[in-house]
């Protein structure tokens, strides 16, 4: 399989988690958070330990400083995930896709701002083009794109903390859900024992459907891990449009959430940014500064 297709595969199911956590969507996103973070921990430990036939470095030696980037790391994307899920169980995939779609336009102001990055004019077109974008939404909701707005802001603050992570993907993961495991594990105990648990009350399947949330977690990470290591950045930062794309399609057609014509000129526009965008970076020879190698929701 070639890299290519390993982008095409984690993008893909990246876009198709929305049909994952409707079959959830009795389960309270905070509970399906935790369950995530317990399950994903189980199995990059596992991983973690066993890659390549032999244990890896252990993690209970990392400097409080690489921690402490990771702790930081984790509650952002912590964040993100608790975001996407109560959103698409909440009938807003649309504005889910909408997040996704700026998130990289997100991470050129965050290289701006922070890391004083200098960018084309091409970008500044797109960037602005974007903007412009979401203040047409902005206008046409009556109020901000809360969901969108929180989830490009979150992904792309994890992506402007992971260009400082020095672990290796693997590792790095692992230990930024250890970070999260032992609260989520003791918040996932306190409702079992109040009784609130949806956690073997719920029914087998539904069970069984948190506890694989973990491996749904990180099965499209390993792929993203095998692509970005195959082929251009250029070309990751091209499919990483697939999964925005897939939720929107859902959103609109699958789940007959609302999009009316005002709704369709703001996205336009964001798409058209993204056209410039992508075309710029193409031009340039190279990865767009907005768009990182960092793992999805």
């Amino acid at each position: 399989m070639s890299g290519f297709w390993y982008g095409v595969a984690a993008y893909g199911i990246w876009g198709l988690f929305p049909l994952y956590w409707k079959l959830v969507q009795h389960v309270p996103a905070l509970q399906i958070l935790g369950h995530r973070i317990v399950w994903s921990f189980v199995a990059l430990a596992a991983l973690t330990t066993f890659a390549r036939g032999a244990p890896a470095p252990s993690l209970w030696h990392v400097p409080a400083r690489v921690i402490g980037v990771y702790a930081i790391a984790a509650v952002l994307i912590g964040i993100n995930s608790f975001l996407y899920v109560y959103a698409v169980n909440a009938g807003f995939i649309v504005e889910t896709s909408l997040g996704y779609f700026i998130a990289p336009l997100v991470n050129v102001l965050l290289g701006v701002v922070v890391l004083r990055e200098r960018l084309r004019a091409g970008q500044w077109l797109a960037a602005a083009l974007a903007a412009a974008g979401v203040a047409y939404l902005t206008r046409a909701y009556g109020s901000v794109p809360w969901i969108a707005a929180g989830l490009a802001t979150s992904f792309g603050s994890y992506g402007l903390v992971k260009k400082k992570a020095p672990l290796d993907s693997l590792r790095g993961l692992t230990l930024e859900t250890a970070v999260l495991v032992i609260p989520a594990a003791a918040y996932l105990t306190a409702l079992q024992v109040d009784g609130r648990g949806a956690f073997l009350h719920t029914g087998l399947v539904s069970d069984l459907l948190l506890v694989g949330s973990g491996l749904v977690t990180i099965s499209p990470l390993l792929l993203f891990a095998s692509a970005v290591r195959r082929i251009p950045l250029s070309v990751v930062g091209l499919l990483q449009y697939i999964a925005p794309t897939i939720q929107f399609l859902l959103g609109v057609l699958l789940y007959h959430e609302p999009f009316s014509r005002t709704q369709f000129i703001g996205f336009a526009i964001v798409w058209i940014a993204l056209i410039v965008f992508s075309v710029d970076g193409l031009r340039a020879g190279g990865l767009p500064p907005g768009v990182v190698a960092v793992d999805e929701a």
